[in-house]
């Protein structure tokens, strides 16, 4: 049983999921999305896992967001995720992936459901 966590130490609600994966005797495999982002086929297969599209799991408050003009609805798919994958600051956090499922940490109880 493999766990993966896309954590930022930086953020309470990531911190708050790894703990509570911890305290489950869980020992996930900690992937630091800021210094090693997913590729846009592993983001693509996280979305899908989840049931998301990008903007959904687009933090839109981030300065890139307008910088990159990622509002617009002509954009597909393909494109918002390639600006999440070069840009990762913009990826909503904790996603908690597991046996090809995934849940973001958002309360962080939401990923028990895929444990």
């Amino acid at each position: 049983m493999t766990v993966r966590i896309y954590h930022n130490p930086r953020c309470s609600k990531s911190r708050q999921t790894l703990a509570l994966l911890q305290e489950k005797g869980i020992e996930p495999e900690v992937v630091e999305y800021l210094k090693t982002p997913p590729s846009a086929a592993e983001l693509d297969g996280l979305l899908t896992a989840m049931g998301l599209e990008p903007r959904e799991a687009m933090r839109r408050k981030e300065a890139p967001y307008k910088e990159l003009g990622l509002d617009d609805p002509a954009l597909d798919r393909a494109a918002l995720i390639e600006a999440m994958v070069k840009n990762p600051i913009l990826i909503e956090r904790p996603i908690v992936a597991k046996d090809g499922k995934a849940a973001m940490g958002r309360p962080p109880e939401a990923v028990l459901g895929i444990l």
